[in-house]
């Protein structure tokens, strides 16, 4: 069992920038997958980025592409999602997730945290 704790999330202007952070609890976070989704509302929850187990394989969603960087450092239990050139579409909650194999279906995350809002004013 793993522990998500999302953090960074806030209020910035289009054109701006935030990182967010999840720590993970436990020893064991090498062993799991990681992705970012975002979820607002009326919409369906949509994976962002993932990240595999070493880090040697990412994904990034279209919309995203060249804006978001994801990356972990699993010396300290933590993935990031790096976010430039902010959007207000960007808009959302933002989730960390955490599951056995890379993947971009939440479906197959089996750990989430609980959410850190990002709201992009134009």
């Amino acid at each position: 069992q793993v522990q998500l704790v999302e953090s960074g999330g806030g209020l910035v202007q289009a054109g701006g920038s935030l990182r967010l952070s999840c720590a993970a609890s436990g020893r064991t976070f090498s062993y799991y997958a990681m992705g970012w989704f975002r979820q607002a509302p009326g919409r369906h929850r949509e994976c962002v980025a993932t990240i595999s187990q070493s880090g040697a394989r990412r994904s990034i969603a279209d919309s995203v592409k060249g804006r978001f960087t994801i990356s972990r450092d699993n010396a300290k239990n933590t993935v990031y999602l790096q976010m430039n050139s902010l959007k207000p579409e960007d808009t959302a909650v933002y989730y960390c997730a955490a599951g056995s194999s890379f993947d971009n279906n939440e479906n197959k995350y089996d750990w989430w945290g609980q959410g850190t809002q990002v709201t992009v004013s134009s």
